[in-house]
């Protein structure tokens, strides 16, 4: 008699190798956007047969990444926009919420200019522009911010030099979990040096009390 086929285990190693690749993909697309499946392939660790059944061709795969990034960039929207909070802290938090999903949104951009399309791309980023915009706005209407430059463009000029900051992490040159970059923002943003360090931490402690919070509340 013929056993059946253990098809759990195949989804579950099915849905890793997926995993790996965009994993891999992101990692090596931001080094090298011209790197081949083929060269992807074998930094994941998979063979091409199993590339090319996730994703037929480039095009497939970088609609997933961009799929993928939407979503997260998504997730750091409904967490990281605080419109109760004071706009100084508020874009602190929007900072720190945004880092860890920093190279994705670095990614896009470079994607953008090559092979997505940027519109595409624009459709994506959209909401996360619009929130820093909004905080910009509140923050200038406050005295917080300067008001030399209208919020979008000064937005605009805050996400260049976040994503410069990005490329430096990336590069070894800097080491940040986000703080630095949050201060960085700030202080351009017209915040004094010393305000921006201090709301920064306050918020740099809250955001570790809260991720311990939720790990704790998942054990």
């Amino acid at each position: 008699m013929t056993k059946p086929v253990a098809r759990v285990p195949q989804r579950r190693n099915a849905r890793s190798n997926r995993a790996r690749i965009l994993a891999t993909a992101r990692r090596e697309l931001g080094r090298n956007p011209d790197v081949t499946l083929e060269e992807l392939a074998r930094a994941a660790g998979v063979v091409r047969r199993t590339l090319f059944g996730h994703f037929p061709g480039r095009p497939a795969l970088l609609e997933a990444l961009a799929d993928e990034a939407a979503e997260s960039l998504g997730a750091v929207l409904e967490s990281g926009v605080r419109p109760e909070e004071p706009a100084e802290r508020a874009l602190a938090h929007f900072v720190f919420s945004f880092w860890p999903v920093g190279d994705r949104y670095r990614l896009l951009l470079t994607l953008a200019r090559r092979d997505l399309g940027v519109e595409r791309v624009s459709g994506i980023l959209a909401p996360a522009r619009s929130a820093a915009t909004a905080i910009l706005e509140r923050g200038q209407h406050d005295g917080v911010f300067h008001a030399q430059l209208p919020p979008a463009v000064l937005s605009a000029g805050l996400e260049a030099m976040t994503l410069a900051l990005l490329e430096e992490v990336n590069s070894g040159a800097l080491k940040d979990d986000g703080a630095h970059t949050a201060v960085a923002t700030l202080i351009a943003a017209g915040v004094p040096q010393e305000r921006a360090k201090a709301v920064v931490d306050e918020v740099a402690a809250t955001t570790t009390a809260d991720r311990h919070g939720d790990v704790t509340a998942q054990d």
